[in-house]
């Protein structure tokens, strides 16, 4: 999955950064408003994280100009603004969750977690699809009852097929969940990843959809 991080303050950037991508999130880091609405408009993403009082371009005008334009991707604001009436107008501006600096990273985590399930429809944390059983949470997936390990980057090739059966992605889009702007690509990174996964997962789990890209399928 692919996050936009805003946050100017240098340390808790980096801790954030350091956290997700511990998490194989793929994360492009921004310092002001004005370069998150330029990533906005130019790259899709699964969940921003937002500070509301950043350079150039308050987070609240990044927020609302997300929603004008009918991005429907979730936002977390994470701030110190602690003012109900700020909470509020955040809420009302179109983000999904707010969270108050200082914050602990294993509960910004699992809001992340709570909010990209919602957002692929699903309410329930631990879900069951083809034989296969998976905790987004612990990352622990099971086939037939019985442990699979699966590496850091094939859940992150997993992750984003399995939070919507169906829908086919191509190889770039599941590049852009991989690695984000300073990451170097491997040519056959995602051939590679899809190939592990079948292996472990079996052969009929993930669907190549000829020159257009790869699907989990529908039960």
């Amino acid at each position: 999955m692919r996050l936009l991080l805003l946050e100017d303050d240098v340390m808790i950037g980096e801790a954030v950064l350091d956290l997700l991508r511990a998490e194989q999130y793929a994360v492009d880091w921004v310092k002001d408003g004005d370069a998150a609405e330029s990533a906005l408009r130019t790259q899709h993403y699964d969940l921003v994280l937002l500070d509301l009082g950043v350079p150039r371009r308050d987070g609240l005008e990044v927020l609302r100009s997300l929603r004008a334009r009918k991005q429907r991707m979730p936002v977390l604001i994470a701030t110190a603004r602690d003012s109900v009436q700020q909470r509020i107008e955040g809420l009302d501006a179109g983000a999904d969750d707010y969270v108050l600096k200082p914050y602990d990273l294993d509960e910004l985590l699992a809001r992340i977690r709570a909010l990209l399930r919602r957002a692929s429809g699903r309410a329930e944390p631990v879900y069951e699809h083809m034989g296969v059983t998976i905790n987004p949470g612990t990352r622990e997936v099971e086939v037939a009852g019985h442990p699979v390990v699966l590496s850091a980057r094939e859940w992150a090739v997993l992750e984003p097929l399995i939070a919507r059966p169906g829908m086919v992605l191509s190889r770039a889009q599941l590049e852009e969940k991989l690695y984000s702007w300073k990451d170097e690509i491997s040519s056959n990174a995602v051939e590679v990843y899809i190939h592990g996964l079948r292996k472990k997962l079996g052969a009929e789990f993930i669907r190549n959809v000829r020159g257009v890209g790869y699907m989990v399928p529908k039960e």
